[in-house]
């Protein structure tokens, strides 16, 4: 991870690049009060540090006709390492996840599901989560509407 403490510079940095990735150095150095070459050398030192992973767009899943999103814990028929490696392999494949966990309570895994239509998510659960050798049960709950959805971390907000 970073080899050095996180200061208010860096906190502003990353605030403002949580909220607008395309930020340019010029851009973001007038909205924390430093110059572009100082934010240029900190944004390159938390990019190596590994605090800042990559950059991407949010997309709106509804206007690119992804109108299903669903939340599917799932439990696995026994624990094993190699079972696990198994699923976690098969979740990493399957493009129509988008988040996956593994949790506690009376889940083993509780899977983001996003697809284009109820079609296409029966589609999912009965010709591929539900076949897998590992799985035992799988429940799901389709989300109606989103109340809030924050991409990013609270970094003193």
């Amino acid at each position: 991870m970073h080899d050095r403490a996180i200061d208010s510079f860096d906190r502003a940095i990353l605030l403002a690049l949580q909220r607008d990735g395309s930020l340019t150095n010029a851009a973001l150095a007038e909205r924390v009060h430093l110059s572009p070459s100082q934010v240029s050398r900190r944004r390159a030192a938390l990019e190596a540090d590994g605090v800042i992973e990559g950059y991407s767009a949010r997309l709106d899943a509804a206007a690119l006709g992804f109108g299903l999103r669903a939340v599917t814990r799932v439990n696995l028929k026994a624990h094993s390492g190699r079972n696990d490696e198994t699923f976690t392999s098969f979740v990493r494949g399957k493009p129509q996840v988008r988040a996956a966990y593994s949790v506690s309570g009376d889940a083993d895994y509780v899977l983001q599901i996003h697809v284009r239509d109820l079609e296409a998510f029966a589609d999912f659960i009965h010709r591929h989560l539900l076949p897998h050798p590992e799985v035992a049960h799988v429940r799901s709950e389709i989300v109606l509407t989103t109340l809030k959805e924050n991409a990013g971390l609270p970094l003193g907000e």
